[in-house]
């Protein structure tokens, strides 16, 4: 069922007036806003609300500005009660917002930021540190991720663990990934909110995430360079 807003301080337009007839013809609701209650526009509405203002802010009193003002915050109250009732959610708005920054931060998925396929950096558990730099170097993302025979994610490597392991004097050839990863890895689930992942590398001060899917297999990988080319953060 439409409903017509007409706002007009004077209550009288005569552009609005006009049409006055037509809009009920067509069986909508009108809602009016004015600083008038005793208006043509007010008592030809359904529903009137008064933006009634003493003063103008205007020093001459001729610009509307307090009344603008007056009409702007019942106009607001309505939008949000409307919101309030239809239980209007983020996702919502995001929807009718797609093009814009808000409508990519809600909308954006993990799966729709993360790499795939040959460009996730991993290796096994049980390859040699010398193997790991070397898929770290292929891949550029600036870690590997370990995984075990199912392909789970069991550990991570960073290019901030290979300047610990250099200053620990550790031998790339004599030490396997293993001993030197960070074990229990922080993953996100690839149909979670890409906003989500910003908080998580937020919090935890990381750079990267691996991404698994319900069944805690690898299937992707990606870091904060991902998120803003996203337009995420």
């Amino acid at each position: 069922e439409d409903v017509v807003i007409a706002l007009s301080n004077s209550g009288e337009s005569e552009e609005i007036i006009t049409i006055l007839p037509t809009i009920k013809r067509l069986g909508a609701k009108i809602i009016s806003i004015t600083g008038t209650d005793s208006s043509t526009l007010a008592k030809e509405s359904h529903v009137h609300l008064s933006a009634k203002v003493s003063q103008e802010a205007c020093p001459l009193g001729l610009s509307p500005t307090a009344s603008t003002t007056a009409a702007l915050a019942l106009g607001d109250a309505l939008a949000l009660c409307v919101l309030d009732l239809r239980e209007f959610t983020a996702e919502d708005f995001a929807r009718s917002h797609p093009g814009g920054n808000l409508g990519r931060k809600l909308l954006t998925r993990v799966k729709d930021i993360m790499r795939v396929g040959e460009a996730i950096p991993c290796v096994h558990d049980n390859v040699m540190l010398t193997d790991a730099l070397v898929e770290m170097t292929r891949k550029g993302m600036g870690f590997t991720a370990i995984v075990d025979a199912n392909h789970h994610p069991v550990g991570i490597f960073t290019d901030g663990d290979l300047r610990r392991a250099f200053c620990n004097q550790v031998s790339p050839n004599n030490t396997t990934i293993a001993q030197v990863m960070h074990t229990s890895p922080r993953t996100i689930y690839f149909d979670q909110m890409a906003v989500e992942a910003v908080e998580i590398m937020e919090t935890h001060k990381i750079n990267a995430l691996m991404v698994v899917n319900h069944a805690q297999e690898l299937i992707g990988a990606f870091n904060m360079h991902d998120l803003l080319k996203a337009k995420v953060v």
